[in-house]
């Protein structure tokens, strides 16, 4: 992916945020956890993908023997993270539009908590509801599908650079008081896409970058 392509799809993806955020008459402030439990679902569902073959066939070449282990150990392993079926992106996005889009990222949430004991209390889970105001049911559906655009094949650096567009973008629209980013946010973005020590420690510094220079704070 180029600059240009790179920079083409943070702003379509913001475009898809700010659209949230007006269509359901939320502030600056309290928009950011939702909009990241969106990318991060997005972004799991990539990563399990691109090890779910191997994780397969390991299960498929012990079942049976005494070194059969199940998919969630292997899982784990290969990738740091379990996958459940009801988390799967591309299932709540193909989802009808009369579907309750807020029930299933909420069920996926939990999906992820229950199978991940790393996640237990992290992922956000209830703040999807107010996502599907009256004046505009099918808003939620219209986000999701946007945030499909995120690439398979995207990296963690590229994924790296979407995080810290939309922090920074989170911060510069405070409105003149202290943007709080809630901790839990930061630590699943950190904790639980690539959870190797560089990894953490690459999006830990951006975090910390962007906390220094637009004045945020952990609520």
């Amino acid at each position: 992916m180029t600059d240009i392509e790179l920079k083409h799809l943070e702003e379509q993806l913001w475009h898809s945020a700010d659209l949230l955020r007006a269509g359901a008459h939320m502030s600056a402030t309290s928009y950011g956890e939702p909009i990241l439990g969106l990318i991060f679902l997005r972004y799991a569902d990539i990563r399990y993908k691109q090890f779910k073959d191997e994780i397969e066939t390991e299960f498929s070449k012990y079942v049976g023997t005494r070194m059969e282990r199940t998919l969630k150990e292997i899982a784990i392993e290969k990738c740091g993270f379990f996958l459940p079926e009801e988390a799967y992106f591309d299932d709540i996005n193909k989802a009808p539009d009369d579907a309750n889009k807020a029930t299933l990222v909420k069920n996926a949430m939990i999906a992820i908590e229950r199978e991940n004991e790393t996640m237990i209390g992290v992922l956000p889970k209830d703040v999807y509801g107010q996502l599907v105001p009256e004046e505009e049911p099918e808003l939620l559906s219209n986000v999701i599908r946007v945030f499909k655009d995120i690439p398979e094949d995207i990296s963690i650096d590229l994924f790296g650079k979407i995080y810290e567009y939309f922090l920074g973008n989170f911060a510069s629209g405070k409105d003149g008081g202290e943007y709080y980013t809630p901790a839990t946010v930061v630590q699943y973005m950190i904790e639980v896409l690539q959870p190797t020590p560089g990894n953490k420690q690459f999006l830990e510094r951006k975090t910390t970058r962007l906390i220094q220079r637009n004045g945020m704070k952990y609520a």
